[in-house]
């Protein structure tokens, strides 16, 4: 049976409808999609996830022995040796977990530094049925923990690399004694006069660096200029110095000329 022409309109009409609807459906969600593309429908899950904030001051052990990952038995990790905490986590620009930088200052009388601990060498030993009760270990011997190459950033590589590190040298000077790294302090040392170690006053110390924990790492010295104009910054590391004090007056030592020290690489901050 044939169908009226308004009738085949009708239905011409209808389908070109529903077919621009389902156009316009399809566009809108390919352009929701491309503007959600970036996220994630993500829920948290503690046994299989962590997060970096937990990471961040969470102590790291050494073993000798292979580790698993099995429930640890009581006061196992007493076999361990607690060697510091993580400091900070890199990524690399592509979003990978390259390492963890752990704080392992005061390990076996080591003075602070911080090493790098590649993630995969990491294991998290279980220390309860709750999925945030591990500890986080690492295969290592004492030796070996202190013998590891220090984790410099850029700025640390600057002053460690690109100069000439300088011994502290030896002085003796009538009724000044020399001071331990526990006597040292900001305010002792800001603005100490440094000297060459002939006695002569080339600079002063500017500023102090210091470490995540807060214990001072270098020291800042202006070097040069006149009245604080033209002064050249030189970062120098406390190994290389030599400071002195009597009643109250601190003086500091540096095995280096005032030239010597101008030729070195400045700080930039």
């Amino acid at each position: 049976m044939s169908l009226s022409l308004r009738t085949q309109n009708t239905r011409f009409m209808t389908g070109l409808l529903a077919s621009a609807a389902t156009a316009l459906v399809m566009a809108t969600s390919a352009q929701a999609d491309g503007h959600t593309a970036a996220f994630m429908d993500l829920e948290f899950d503690k046994t299989q996830n962590l997060n970096a904030s937990e990471l961040i001051g969470a102590r790291v052990y050494a073993s000798e022995a292979d580790i698993s990952n099995e429930p640890l038995a009581a006061d196992g990790e007493k076999e361990w040796d607690d060697i510091g905490e993580i400091d900070e986590i890199v990524l690399s620009r592509s979003g990978d977990i390259t390492s963890v930088i752990v704080g392992v200052g005061g390990f076996l009388g080591l003075g602070e530094k911080s090493v790098a601990v590649d993630l995969s060498e990491l294991t998290f030993v279980s220390d309860g049925e709750d999925a945030d009760e591990y500890f986080i270990v690492v295969k290592a011997s004492a030796a070996g923990v202190k013998d590891a190459p220090e984790y410099l950033t850029n700025s640390d590589a600057m002053v460690r690399s690109d100069r000439q590190m300088l011994a502290a040298p030896a002085v003796e000077r009538d009724g000044y004694e020399a001071m331990e790294a526990e006597q040292l302090t900001s305010e002792n040392l800001t603005g100490a006069r440094v000297y060459g170690s002939n006695d002569e006053d080339i600079g002063e110390i500017d500023s102090l660096l210091l470490t995540d924990s807060g214990e001072i790492d270098r020291a800042v010295i202006g070097v040069g200029g006149f009245l604080g104009l033209g002064e050249k910054d030189i970062a120098v590391t406390m190994e290389e110095l030599t400071i002195m004090q009597k009643d109250g007056d601190v003086r500091v030592y540096i095995d280096s000329t005032e030239e010597a020290l101008e030729a070195q690489p400045s700080y930039e901050g």
